[in-house]
């Protein structure tokens, strides 16, 4: 009887054992994806990622392995850590047999080669952060397949192409960041309704950006260094959640709509493009930098740009005199840049023995008038103190 009991006892460790091992073996398709990664990867100079990825072992124990039940959930590869060397290599397609993978992420590196197209076959897929590499080609369009995705980041690499209308489609992104690639083409119109966060800059994309193309529920908009063109005041007016807004270094034109100085942002960045047409903000513009220069604006300077720290409205068209409580914040030290050369201003309502303080810049030089105050500008303003009579008296705003 005591021996059928310990019989009985042991077979029941001995199962319980068993069942822990067999709930803790990593299933075999994602053990042999894994052997296929590491294999098109290896580390940096300076970097052991790999070096405890030894296979006689658990591979859910791996740096930058977690599993679920039997498989892998998500994929980190490389040390997350700053400044630590990264990876080198390719992606191997079979990525794409980590059917239940929901985050992959590939750390700063020198991994190349294209983005595998079996990405698409992961529909659990809810995060992928491929940045700062040297992937090249083009974005694969059945990206798009992937309806659940919310985090899209393949900044800083080689990417060619235009960005695919399906990845516009996708219902359930929140984060789009391709910035500091090569993308080239149109955008599409993005159909997510809780997309916050769009980074496109620093690339060549081109054409315009009709009314409706952005949701109005984006907080973050980064368009500058590219090529896009065409009116934007009607899109703009829509898009009244933006705390981060830059479209510097395009050709858009048109107006620039009232309603973007009453934005939540600290910095406006409107720059080096062909808006044209007069200023004319709603109420007083609290916006801490506002960048206007290098347009074709015209009219006279809203007086409501008297609480803004730093204004750069150089190289368009304006003409008027200068608003008196812009000069008077000025002098207090309130307003710390003003940079109003290369317009066709007429008067400044500043006594010529004024003292501008030394935390203060101003540069007026190239306008319809001698300055009353001689000040530093910057270099690309030149040396000519005043524009010439003649291009004064054939400008008419």
């Amino acid at each position: 009887m005591t021996m059928g009991i310990k019989n009985k006892t042991f077979l029941v460790i001995t199962t319980t054992l068993f069942i822990q091992y067999s709930l803790a073996l990593l299933h075999p398709i994602d053990f042999l994806a894994l052997q296929s990664i590491k294999k098109s990867l290896e580390d940096m100079p300076g970097s052991t990622f790999f070096s405890s990825w030894d296979f006689t072992s658990d591979p859910c124990n791996f740096p930058g392995v977690f599993c679920a039940g039997q498989r892998v959930v998500t994929l980190n590869l490389g040390d997350p850590r700053a400044g630590t060397p990264g990876l080198s290599g390719r992606l191997d397609p079979d990525i794409g047999k980590l059917k239940n993978l929901v985050e992959f992420t590939l750390v700063p590196g020198r991994v190349m080669g294209a983005i595998p197209a079996t990405l698409s076959e992961l529909t659990n897929l809810r995060f992928i952060g491929i940045s700062r590499n040297f992937i090249s080609g083009e974005i694969p369009a059945t990206l798009g397949e992937l309806t659940g995705l919310r985090t899209l980041d393949l900044s800083y690499n080689q990417l060619t192409g235009n960005v695919p209308w399906a990845v516009g489609n996708l219902p359930a992104l929140t984060n789009v960041v391709m910035c500091h690639n090569r993308l080239s083409g149109s955008i599409p119109a993005f159909v997510s309704q809780i997309l916050t966060r769009l980074d496109l800059k620093h690339n060549n994309l081109s054409g315009s950006i009709p009314p409706g193309f952005l949701p109005s529920s984006l907080q973050y908009l980064s368009l500058s260094w590219n090529r896009f063109s065409g009116p934007v005041d009607v899109l703009l007016s829509q898009l009244n959640r933006l705390n981060y807004l830059d479209l510097s270094l395009n050709r858009f034109s048109g107006p620039i709509p009232g309603s973007v100085f009453g934005f939540p942002i600290s910095n406006l960045q409107l720059e080096r493009n062909m808006f044209s047409g007069p200023v004319q903000p709603f109420n007083e513009v609290v916006i801490q930098t506002v960048d206007l220069s290098h347009n074709m604006l015209y009219g006279e300077v809203s007086p409501l740009f008297s609480s803004v720290q730093n204004l750069y409205l150089n190289n368009n068209r304006f003409t008027g005199s200068v608003p008196t409580v812009l000069v008077d914040r000025l002098l207090a030290g309130e307003v710390e840049l003003l940079y109003l050369q290369h317009n066709f201003l007429t008067a400044v309502p500043m006594n010529p023995t004024a003292a501008i303080p030394m935390s203060s810049l101003l540069c007026l030089q190239y306008n319809c008038m001698v300055p009353p105050v001689q000040t530093s500008c910057p270099l690309e303003a030149g040396t000519q103190k005043t524009r010439p009579a003649s291009q004064c008296m054939q400008w008419k705003g």
